[in-house]
């Protein structure tokens, strides 16, 4: 892991909810991808070449 990356904090919050649905818990939506999107773009921004197209294996 990068060292300029902070640590991770992960809590478990243990409160069911039966209104939200019968199984009492939630989604976070798509939490996941940001840190994808934030690699990418910090990626781009430290090369000096951009990439005019996408490299993708012949077909």
């Amino acid at each position: 892991m990068n060292a300029d990356a902070p640590d991770i904090d992960i809590e478990f919050v243990d409160v069911q909810d039966k209104v939200v649905n019968p199984l009492g818990v939630k989604g976070i939506g798509e939490i996941g991808t940001v840190g994808a999107a934030a690699n990418t773009n910090a990626t781009v921004y430290a090369i000096a070449e951009r990439a005019a197209d996408l490299v993708r294996p012949r077909s």
